[in-house]
């Protein structure tokens, strides 16, 4: 049986900050309008993180039984280490997607807006499918997509409307920086995997791209939101702040284009998770100033 410790490990609590940052910079964007709606963002918050952890047990849970984590080099897998059984994982999953549901029900019955009923369906869904079912996408190259998708666009644009119950073209603009940084954390974990993940026949991004063309993809996500930031600084000045964390963006580039791999890109995850909280937390107070 798993301790306590192990199954917050198999959270993999790194991961949080995408879903904590498009959470605090849709915020942003409606402290901007003067449309702040603070219990509603917090609702937002606790539904983004339930689903995230709920994406996290039900793909430890997926590529566990499938037998997809028994050779990986990365933290603890609950399912792949044999110190949880599938179904407690499998239990823990749909709890996680449950409590989301509940959570985001109470957004639509504030809004008023029915049809989110269907973006969340959507967004459970891709939680789920991402490496479950028998044609999981995450194993066919489309990971990337809905992390830009899911932790970019529909988090921001959605957390600003349950807010402002309208949607501004700074919230759609403010997500697309936030949605690249998200991809970067997939794209490292991904590009550490590409030796164990390809033998298993799990296609990733990573996987058909090759090593070198996913390094070039990595360094892209990381530092395009910065220019896409200093864009919007246009239209809101204090966006410019951003580059305050650009330095941070450094050491993980420079670690992905030296080549480091295997265990070397666990503390490449950790700086990228560190990164997008920084941009993140620069980009919201920038947005609201």
């Amino acid at each position: 049986m798993a301790t306590p410790a192990q199954w917050l490990a198999g959270a993999r609590p790194r991961t949080l900050p995408a879903a904590v940052v498009p959470v605090a910079v849709g915020t942003g964007v409606a402290i901007s309008y003067g449309a702040v709606n603070w219990w509603r963002a917090a609702v937002a918050l606790l539904v983004a993180l339930v689903l995230q952890i709920g994406v996290n047990y039900a793909n430890d849970y997926s590529d566990g039984v499938r037998g997809t984590d028994e050779a990986r080099v990365g933290p603890l897998r609950l399912v792949g280490s044999r110190v949880a059984t599938p179904r407690s994982v499998l239990l823990a999953a749909f709890g996680c997607f449950l409590a989301a549901a509940v959570a985001g029900l109470t957004l639509v019955v504030a809004t008023g807006a029915w049809w989110l009923l269907i973006v969340g369906a959507l967004a459970i869904a891709a939680a789920w499918f991402y490496t479950g079912g028998s044609r999981p996408y995450g194993y066919r190259a489309f990971g990337e997509i809905s992390v830009f998708v899911f932790f970019g666009l529909v988090a921001v644009a959605g957390t600003t409307y349950v807010q402002m119950e309208r949607l501004p073209w700074l919230a759609v603009a403010a997500a697309v920086p936030v949605g690249l940084l998200a991809c970067a954390l997939l794209v490292v974990n991904n590009l550490r995997d590409i030796a164990t993940d390809g033998p298993a026949g799990k296609r990733t991004l990573a996987v058909v791209l090759g090593d070198t063309r996913t390094r070039v993809l990595y360094v892209v996500c990381l530092l395009l939101p910065f220019v896409i930031a200093l864009g919007l600084a246009f239209a809101r000045p204090f966006a410019a702040l951003t580059v305050l964390a650009l330095p941070l963006a450094l050491l993980p580039a420079r670690a992905v284009r030296d080549g480091g791999n295997g265990r070397a890109l666990i503390a490449t995850l950790q700086h990228t998770g560190r990164l997008q909280l920084a941009f993140g937390l620069l980009f919201t107070i920038g947005l609201a100033l």
